[in-house]
């Protein structure tokens, strides 16, 4: 691979010669509407700090902004606020609808496109549309308030407010002329047929850390309240006109250089008590004061001295159609005599720079549509940083300048994860619908992350098993509505791939990751068995497991029925759990014998569950149905019966995921694991019935350990590749097909309960209703499954070959099915033979129009039938596989 100037910035990260990702894009999208900022005593985030409150009330934990920037620790944050003239709010934030306001969950309402990024941040581009008509705040609750779960979601574009093209396209671009050097240049153009004015505020001010009540900021740090201040160009060296920090106790002294501003403001980043809440104000210049001063016209609003914690330069416009006007600012720790005569030049080295890092890790079999979904997805899944800060006894206890939390919250939410104490850059699902980190997501985020930035993906597999994150009895925390939820345990399957993807990139195998994680997850794997597993059956229960609304009934609650659920795919998970361990350990084996030992003892567990899953000690039932040729879940009545849920789901296909080819090479070098091995299945026949064996000519004995057989592996195939079934044009359904037209029902106490085909969002409430894993298409199990065929064909080659689609003449080996489901994901970004995206379905104006088609959003899951996008529409984290997905197909094809 080349080495170009953003490899050398990764390098000089990685061997801490410098800071290259110092700022970056870590503010969020939202903060409002967070368990962290919820202080209320029923715990409903949502309610306690609305949107309405957002511009007038200081976030406690961490900032939020218009495709804003911060300093690594947020203490100082940069980001955009528009006023078209007609909004009754000045557009400091993204908005969108809540859990309770929306007919689907949470939604963001807004249309931007996360459209560049280097992994240091050294260029970034974001694209905001902003419409010319003022924001349809009412229209879009009481429409969405209207409609029902039977309905879809009523979107902005849907409101008319882009017809005529009236609106503003606002490109935000960041350039890094040194670590602490950031060029910025905002370029507004009017794409409507009249005259349009916009007012910009490039805005910069500090995260509270004065007013909770610690003498030296809540986490020690920033004593008393830093000042940001006005330098007139005659005071200023620059001669421009110059905000000044002013010897910040942890980021030091910063210029904010503004070309030909008409004005500055300032403020203070506190709370406006009297609009809120009644009571005076500390200050006449509160967080609110630029809204009131841009909007409402209020001229004692800001500080006329021109100090304070919130600043912001103004520039009014009026422009043409098609008339467009750059804004150039400049953020530095340096001053600056001429902070604008090597402006250009600085931008336009860094596009060149982020071109040619593209290039070197793009393969050269891809199309051009391919590179500009692959560099999309990358850049929105590297803008989709966020700092994440929760001190949990600090937000269980409240803050000394504060108002005391109820009661209630001593036993309410998360108050057994005391010991988190998170402040760190990490990667989110959706820094708006989802402005927290879930364990599960991440891991399938650095797969994809490793690819560009193979630190900071290692890194962030490292930080969710820390002592301050995970719990002292070994549990991952889930996410910030409930830590305490049972996610997938995907983080060693995840470690493994992320150090082999960094060996090959960087030459060297990282041992030091690997055996740290590895340790680590030694604690996590014992929890899973001492909690989901308390039977010691090796059949597990677990929850819902992160697949929300799978289930006929709600598995994270007591069962409406009594007793309680094995779960296949709980089952199939642990199973795959161990077989990555075991993957890991005789890694970590060649060069340390001992770990032959531990490869060993996740060798014998697997075969257990893959034993536990099909017999369970002649009681009568096993997770598997031979009849049916697929794994239900079985459900276990107080009365002692068990009736499996003939439910065909993902659950039931999630065993194609767990298994390890061990050949004679690999075992000639791990003699302790071979013999044990040799002794377990000469003497445990009856649990071994999971492992096969074929003579490879060369190679010697090859040893096949998969849940699957290769008779029910071949049967589970027939569904899965079957159009009617599972397999949609667009990848694997998340639930047959099969059960569109026979729904599975049973009814208990009266009560029935019914799961259908639901190619589309949820049709009820279960889990907010703002996911649905009924039918449509998830690519983290797609991910996983294509991964899981092309292990089980490094062991069948061209000896199993299959039809694809089911009842067809085209027999294609798993490495096939493999290819086949790669490019069924692909076709959803892709354009079809008629220029259309399958992801936009019906929506004319992202089918049509030039200067919307090529803007690709990366929404969380997919219909079942027609590939349309649905629920959050910037999920680039785990739909951001798209990009590893592209690159392992060309570099096959090439």
């Amino acid at each position: 691979m080349a080495r170009t100037a953003e490899h050398h910035r990764l390098a000089i990260y990685r061997e801490r010669k410098g800071n290259p990702k110092h700022w970056g894009p870590y503010l969020s999208e939202r903060a409002w509407g967070t368990v962290r900022e919820d202080y209320s005593e029923g715990g409903n985030p949502w309610i306690y700090f609305p949107h309405d409150h957002a511009r007038s009330r200081t976030y406690r934990w961490n900032e939020d902004g218009l495709a804003g920037i911060s300093d690594r620790h947020q203490n100082l944050c940069f980001a955009l606020a528009l006023w078209n003239g007609r909004d009754p709010i000045l557009k400091e934030r993204l908005y969108g609808l809540t859990g309770h306001e929306g007919n689907h969950g949470e939604d963001v309402k807004e249309i931007y496109f996360y459209l560049d990024s280097t992994p240091t941040h050294s260029y970034m581009k974001m694209l905001y549309r902003y419409p010319h008509a003022a924001y349809p705040y009412v229209e879009l609750i009481e429409e969405n308030a209207r409609r029902g779960y039977l309905d879809p979601e009523y979107e902005l574009l849907d409101t008319g407010i882009f017809d005529e093209d009236r609106y503003f396209d606002v490109l935000i671009e960041y350039a890094k002329a040194e670590q602490d050097d950031v060029l910025i240049q905002i370029t507004v153009t009017n794409r409507g047929p009249e005259t349009a004015r916009c007012i910009v505020l490039p805005t910069l001010w500090f995260r509270n850390t004065w007013s909770w009540g610690y003498e030296n900021g809540p986490l020690g740090e920033v004593p008393g309240k830093p000042t940001m201040a006005l330098r007139a160009p005659q005071h200023s060296r620059a001669g421009v006109p110059e905000i000044l920090v002013d010897d910040h106790p942890q980021i030091g002294t910063y210029h904010l250089y503004a070309l030909d501003p008409e004005d500055a403001l300032f403020t203070e980043n506190e709370t406006n008590n009297e609009r809120l809440f009644n009571t005076p104000n500390d200050s006449p210049y509160v967080k609110d004061a630029f809204h009131r001063a841009i909007v409402d016209g209020d001229e004692e609003a800001t500080n006329p001295e021109k100090v304070g914690t919130k600043s912001a330069f103004v520039y009014r416009t009026t422009l043409d159609p098609d008339e467009s006007v750059s804004f150039r600012l400049r953020l530095s720790a340096a001053a600056h005599d001429a902070p604008f005569d090597d402006f250009d030049t600085i931008v336009q080295t860094r596009i060149d720079e982020a071109d040619a890092f593209y290039e070197a890790i793009q393969s050269k079999a891809m199309s051009d549509e391919e590179c500009r979904i692959h560099r999309q997805a990358l850049a929105g899944m590297l803008w989709t940083k966020q700092l994440y800060y929760l001190d949990m006894p600090q937000w269980l206890k409240g803050d000394p300048a504060m108002p005391p939390p109820p009661e209630a919250r001593k036993q309410g939410r998360n108050h057994d994860w005391t010991h988190i104490n998170n402040f760190d850059l990490i990667s989110m699902p959706d820094k708006w619908e989802y402005p927290w980190y879930a364990a599960w997501d991440l891991a399938f985020h650095c797969i994809t992350l490793a690819t560009v930035d193979p630190e900071f993906a290692k890194r962030q597999l490292e930080l969710i098993t820390r002592e301050w994150y995970m719990h002292p009895n070994g549990q991952l925390p889930a996410y910030e509505w409930s830590f305490g939820d049972v996610n997938p345990p995907v983080h060693a399957w995840a470690a493994l791939e992320v150090f082999q993807v960094c060996a090959q990139q960087q030459g060297e195998r990282d041992r030091a990751f690997l055996e740290g994680v590895f340790h680590k997850l030694l604690l996590n794997f014992t929890w899973w068995v001492n909690r989901k597993d308390p039977e010691g059956r090796n059949i597990f229960q677990g929850g819902f497991l992160g697949l929300d609304n799978i289930s006929l009934f709600d598995r994270s609650k007591t069962l409406p029925t009594g007793g309680h659920i094995d779960q296949s795919d709980a089952t199939a998970w642990m199973a795959f759990y161990c077989v990555e361990m075991m993957r890991i350990a005789l890694e970590l084996a060649k060069e340390d014998p001992v770990y032959q030992d531990i490869a060993t003892k996740f060798f014998e567990h697997f075969l257990r569950i893959g034993t536990a899953m099909s017999t369970f000690d002649g009681q009568g039932y096993a997770l598997w149905d031979p009849e049916d040729e697929f794994y239900y879940d079985a459900l276990h009545l107080p009365d002692g019966s068990v009736r499996h849920l003939r439910v065909r789901s993902l659950v039931g296909l999630l065993p194609i995921i767990a298994s390890e080819t061990l050949d004679a090479g690999l075992l000639g070098q791990m003699p302790d694991f071979d013999r044990r091995m040799h002794w377990f299945l000469e003497n445990r026949p009856e649990l071994s019935s999971n492992m096969t064996r074929v003579e490879v000519p060369y190679l010697g004995e090859t040893y096949l350990a998969a849940l699957l057989t290769r008779d029910r592996l071949v049967a589970i195939l027939r569904y899965m590749l079957d159009e009617n079934e599972f397999l949609s044009p667009y990848g694997v359904r998340s639930l047959s097909k099969y059960h569109e037209a026979h729904p599975f029902s049973m009814t208990v106490n009266g009560h029935t309960f019914t799961i259908k085909y639901e190619p589309a969002e949820s049709e009820t409430g279960l889990f907010g209703g703002n996911s649905n894993w009924r039918g449509p298409v998830w690519f983290p199990i797609n991910y996983l499954i294509i991964q899981g065929l092309l292990r089980l064909h490094d062991y069948y080659g061209n000896d199993l070959k299959v039809a694809c689609p089911t009842g067809s003449d085209n027999l294609v080996t798993l490495k096939g099915v493999a290819a086949e489901l790669t490019n069924r994901l692909k076709a959803l970004f892709l354009p079809d033979d008629e220029g259309q995206r399958p992801i936009y379905g019906g929506t004319t104006r992202f089918q049509e129009d030039p200067r919307w088609r090529d803007k690709i959003l990366f929404f969380e899951y997919f219909h079942g039938d027609s590939g349309i996008g649905l629920g959050a529409n910037h999920q680039t984290g785990w739909t951001g596989l798209i990009a590893k997905l592209i690159q392992q197909s060309c570099e096959d094809r090439g």
